[in-house]
């Protein structure tokens, strides 16, 4: 075992190269400290790609610049050793011997590091402040675990999810795709009329991965999810004179907020392009065999995509519910499914030292005995806002019953530091985040500098956007939970591509189910949804 050292900032180190990002470099310096070159330490010569300045596995010479005890986190330096690329050649290929340096130990680790570089979602408790130990639940969490996997577990005619990255309906798959196609080609607006996870779903995926102000058509609009009259009227006024498609997305046709949206837009549709050519432009996601919207569809001839039967809305994003909008804004279902796909495989071992998706359902639990009745969900990118919304009615429909649960909140940080963060950093302890960031940024830039630095902002010249954003996530979660008392379990997704984005909601999948069938609660229906329905359908004369 390599000896651990006592560091000091200005001491030059060696260390393993184990991770390369557009922004820096990750390296290994014994079996305890590792440390990261940013980019604007990489050289004093441009850096348009840190590959061509180091090499994943490779042995090089830095400098400390920083450190941070708490987490045995380094700040390195490789421009201030190796100030060039020219001297950079005669220091990246030092031989050391490794019985000086404990190279033949980090020799040894070092695939196992790249491996977790690679990691698609990474999970770090370390910062939860538990009171117990995870795997004091090993054996409730195999037995819940083995419920699921055999149809057993409470509200087992809805896991049809369980085995969905497999067992989806190629036929359809392909139907989606052409369907997608001809709405790219054609559409310059694309209306999804539904609400909760009939568009949640789709909404968060297109965000995440296409942005907030994506360049290329259609333009998605989502209807159905409200009733107000002002919204409506706008959307129709916004889409006048363009070429309009609409997938309509209800199980059962009767959601009342979807139908008042559907028929306005139908009839926009019918009057606009005529009843032969409405039957390609309307499109109908619901049940296979009956309901309302799928009695009309079959009626009017309405192309129809189907809602599995054992799969229930807030677990329907993976199937035609979202794929289609999905794919119609441009994103690859196929890399989406293999996320997935990849995610089950992960999962499909309960071992709590290898499955994070079970040490969350196990921490949330551990929290709520700890007095945490509230989860913030922390995201850091305005275009993961819909992530958020998403999570919450994935938690809170499946969670929220018989008096039991944790409430699901969200907040978009830094923004909301600026309005939640005093509450967070000193208010009522009953809540706990969970901060999910992306490990690379969809776009990014450096920081330019100004010489006349009115802004006195030059301190951040060279250094990129993603790299300042990171450093106050950083911060953040150090006064929350040093200062706060806050804890804090941090998620960490790869990038916004749609494989991460079919592995996260796997993840979160298989989580939910977990941690809430650990309640001893059924995780997949929502009786109290249908209260203010009734109550609702009265005062509108419906019964």
């Amino acid at each position: 075992m390599v000896k651990n050292m006592e560091y000091r900032i200005g001491q030059v180190v060696q260390g393993i190269v184990t991770g390369i990002k557009p922004y820096g470099a990750f390296v290994k310096v014994d079996d305890r400290y590792d440390g990261m070159i940013h980019i604007s330490e990489i050289s004093s010569d441009f850096v348009r790609d840190v590959h061509y300045f180091v090499k994943l596995g490779e042995k090089i010479v830095v400098k400390i610049i920083d450190i941070n005890p708490e987490n045995n986190h380094l700040t390195l330096s490789l421009k201030a050793v190796q100030p060039s690329r020219h001297t950079r050649r005669s220091y990246s290929r030092i031989t050391v011997k490794g019985s000086d340096t404990g190279f033949e130990v980090l020799k040894a680790a070092l695939p196992q590091w790249i491996k977790k570089e690679k990691e698609i979602m990474k999970l770090d408790y370390s910062r939860a402040l538990l009171q117990e130990d995870l795997k004091d639940y090993q054996e409730k969490v195999n037995e819940i675990h083995e419920s699921v996997m055999n149809k057993t577990c409470k509200g087992n005619d809805y896991i049809g999810w369980v085995e969905w990255p497999y067992s989806y309906d190629k036929e359809e798959f392909d139907r989606i795709k052409e369907a997608a196609g001809e709405i790219r080609e054609k559409a310059d607006v694309l209306l999804v009329c539904g609400i909760g996870g009939s568009y949640l779903g789709a909404r968060s995926a297109i965000e995440m991965m296409k942005g907030l102000y994506p360049d290329d058509k259609p333009e998605i609009i989502y209807c159905g999810n409200g009733l107000s009259s002002t919204y409506l009227m706008q959307i129709l006024k916004h889409i006048e004179g363009k070429s309009v498609y609409c997938n309509v997305i209800s199980k059962s046709g009767t959601t009342t907020e979807t139908a008042v949206a559907f028929r306005i837009f139908e009839q926009y549709i019918v009057e606009h392009y005529g009843v032969e050519e409405s039957k390609k432009r309307i499109i109908a996601t619901t049940d296979k065999a009956r309901g309302t919207l799928k009695e009309l569809a079959d009626k009017k001839g309405y192309r129809t995509f189907v809602i599995p039967d054992d799969i229930g809305g807030r677990y329907s994003v993976f199937t035609a519910v979202g794929l289609l909008p999905i794919a119609a804004a441009g994103i690859d279902i196929d890399e989406l499914m293999k996320g997935c796909q990849q995610a089950y495989e992960d999962f499909r071992d309960p071992d709590l030292d290898m499955n994070i998706a079970y040490q969350y359902a196990v921490i949330r639990r551990i929290l709520e005995k700890q007095g945490k009745s509230n989860e913030i969900l922390v995201t850091y990118e305005p275009s993961m806002t819909m992530i958020a919304e998403w999570w919450k009615q994935l938690y809170g429909e499946s969670e929220g019953k018989e008096g039991k649960g944790i409430y699901p909140a969200s907040v978009t940080f830094t923004t909301d530091l600026h309005s939640m963060g005093q509450f967070i950093q000193e208010g009522n302890k009953t809540f706990f985040e969970t901060v999910l960031t992306l490990e690379e940024p969809m776009l990014d830039m450096n920081f330019p500098a100004d010489e006349a630095n009115l802004d006195n902002m030059n301190y951040l010249a060279g250094k990129n956007l993603d790299w300042i954003n990171k450093m106050a996530c950083r911060g953040t979660v150090d006064a929350h939970v040093d200062t706060g008392n806050v804890p804090n379990v941090l998620l960490t997704l790869k990038d916004n591509s749609a494989f991460s984005y079919g592995y996260m909601i796997y993840f979160f999948f298989r989580a939910c189910a977990m941690t809430v069938l650990m309640l001893d609660v059924n995780p997949f229906n929502q009786p109290g949804v249908e209260v203010y329905k009734k109550n609702m359908f009265k005062l509108l004369g419906k019964i």
